[in-house]
């Protein structure tokens, strides 16, 4: 269900798109995106960092894409937003030593050091392939085929999310026994 809520702002976008342009489409990804995380704070009570974040970016880059009347701007979002996590999580790790998905999630599952390691860095070269990812097609394919690839893209997040449900299965289990 939170996968699904997470998916619907990308399609909404996407359908408003394809009726009314980028520029609606914004607008729309902006509200819809706003509603989501008022919907999350009512029902959980609290924002995660990166809800905050990410909410923050798209009104920000939104907001620019529509006033400025430049697509790029959005476009260029989740380039930003990737790269950030990826710096962030990396600096947490190798420069103050903290790992900041054990920080995050410690309390919920019980797993060896070395798995919570192997996390973090999977979540940094994923966070890192996705912001070049989206980069790449930015500089290199036209607005629309930047919108199909931000729909069907979506199938990154889901094939890197399965893997690690997968990977933490097995260690999760060891660590309970």
């Amino acid at each position: 269900m939170k996968l699904l809520l997470d998916f619907l702002p990308i399609v909404l976008f996407f359908v408003a798109y394809k009726q009314f342009g980028v520029y609606t489409a914004t607008a729309v990804l902006m509200a819809a995106t706003a509603v989501q995380m008022a919907y999350i704070y009512w029902k959980e009570r609290r924002l995660e960092t990166m809800q905050k974040v990410t909410l923050i970016m798209i009104l920000l880059f939104g907001t620019l894409t529509i006033t400025l009347h430049d697509d790029r701007f959005i476009k260029w979002k989740p380039t930003v937003l990737y790269a950030g996590m990826a710096l962030g999580l990396a600096i947490a790790l190798w420069i103050y030593k903290k790992n900041f998905l054990h920080l995050l999630l410690g309390k919920q599952l019980t797993l060896p050091t070395s798995v919570w390691m192997n996390l973090n860095v999977a979540w940094i070269a994923y966070c890192v392939f996705m912001s070049a990812i989206n980069g790449f097609v930015v500089i290199f394919y036209s607005t629309d085929e930047w919108v199909n690839f931000k729909l069907w893209g979506y199938i990154f997040p889901l094939v890197f999310l399965a893997a690690q449900a997968l990977y933490i299965a097995r260690h999760v289990e060891k660590s309970e026994e």
